[in-house]
């Protein structure tokens, strides 16, 4: 008993979710006194009548190191979920479901409300002791408490997409990546492809201190958080979604070519436009994006998206906008940060 306090005390004690999802694979496997063959956490992605899963975290006896499958991936290209009975049955009923046979599976639900979106998946040659699959959940019910409380810290308290305060370590987590990038998975294993590149979009409400004015902060408010339902519902599942604050939300997306970035924001710009929102009838909104560099910081790559969205507000408002373009064209003059040496004795 001491020793899973100590080991639950330790996993309370991390912050960042892949850290904490290697975590918990390693401790039930190591809980299971070798009656576990292998764990692996799976998200659900993908649109809500075609939901895949993604094998984020997994531990077993051959590998003896968490691994797990790039994010980056076609979602399309993952195994669907109704073609694993155990695992339905275990987001649709909110409890252990379990695979008779060989080998033996449990899919734990992390989470007590639908829609669930994680599932723990216990293998094993043979049943697993009652008593140990309680320990086991027991487990799998303090991660979601902590998962819980991390949102609760993350997440903006009207939209619940992820804060302004939760950016910074996000895009230096994306600048590691750019610079070492492997897929671990061991499962249709593919090498993210060398053009891939992350990009930082602005986008602000036009117009929205009217809505405001004109109609009162209620409403105000739920056009937010209509912003923010066809947010999720135009970008894809691994792209992280900010609102830092009023009507200004920022997107963290990796795409293949920057036709690729401006599409999905061409796409939602016009989501938007087409969209009747109560009572205001019609918005619009403004976007610029930037692609960050190799030794970019938080602030100069959100000061380039910002450059390109203020373009697009003074000329006209309802388009997207290119930092880099604006460059080429000559429309904006990029400054360069010149370093110096500065003696200080």
């Amino acid at each position: 008993m001491e020793e899973i306090v100590n080991q639950l005390a330790d996993l309370s004690s991390l912050r960042d979710r892949h850290t904490l999802d290697e975590a918990l694979v390693r401790l039930l496997y190591l809980n299971g006194k070798g009656a576990i063959g292998a764990v692996r956490m799976l998200r659900l992605v993908g649109e809500p009548d075609d939901l895949r899963c993604l094998t984020c975290a997994e531990f077993d006896a051959k590998k003896m190191a968490a691994v797990r499958q790039s994010a980056w991936k076609d979602w399309r290209d993952l195994p669907p979920l109704t073609r694993f009975p155990a695992r339905l049955a275990a987001r649709n009923q909110l409890q252990t479901a379990l695979k008779p046979g060989e080998p033996w599976i449990a899919v734990v639900p992390v989470g007590e409300v639908l829609p669930v979106s994680t599932l723990l998946e216990l293998e094993s040659a043979r049943p697993v002791p009652a008593d140990l699959m309680r320990v086991l959940e027991g487990i799998v019910r303090v991660y979601a408490n902590l998962e819980s409380l991390l949102d609760y810290g993350e997440k903006d308290a009207l939209t619940e997409l992820l804060n302004r305060k939760s950016f910074d370590g996000a895009f230096l987590k994306a600048a590691v990546e750019l610079t070492s990038d492997v897929d671990l998975s061991h499962v249709d294993r593919r090498a993210v492809p060398a053009q891939d590149a992350y990009w930082l979009a602005v986008i602000d409400i036009d117009f929205f201190k009217r809505v405001n004015d004109n109609f009162g902060h209620l409403i105000g408010d739920e056009v937010l958080l209509l912003v923010a339902r066809l947010m999720r519902a135009n970008f894809r599942f691994h792209d992280q979604l900010y609102r830092f604050g009023g009507e200004e939300f920022v997107i963290l997306m990796r795409c293949a070519s920057q036709d690729d970035a401006e599409g999905a924001l061409e796409r939602f710009r016009r989501m938007v436009e087409g969209h009747v929102f109560p009572q205001v009838g019609s918005i619009t909104v403004s976007s610029g994006y930037a692609m960050l560099r190799n030794d970019d910081t938080p602030g100069a790559a959100f000061d380039r998206a910002d450059k390109a969205v203020y373009y697009a507000k003074a000329h006209g408002r309802n388009q997207v906008v290119s930092y880099q373009k604006l460059v080429e064209s000559g429309e904006l003059i990029e400054e360069v940060e010149v370093t110096k040496d500065i003696d200080f004795f």
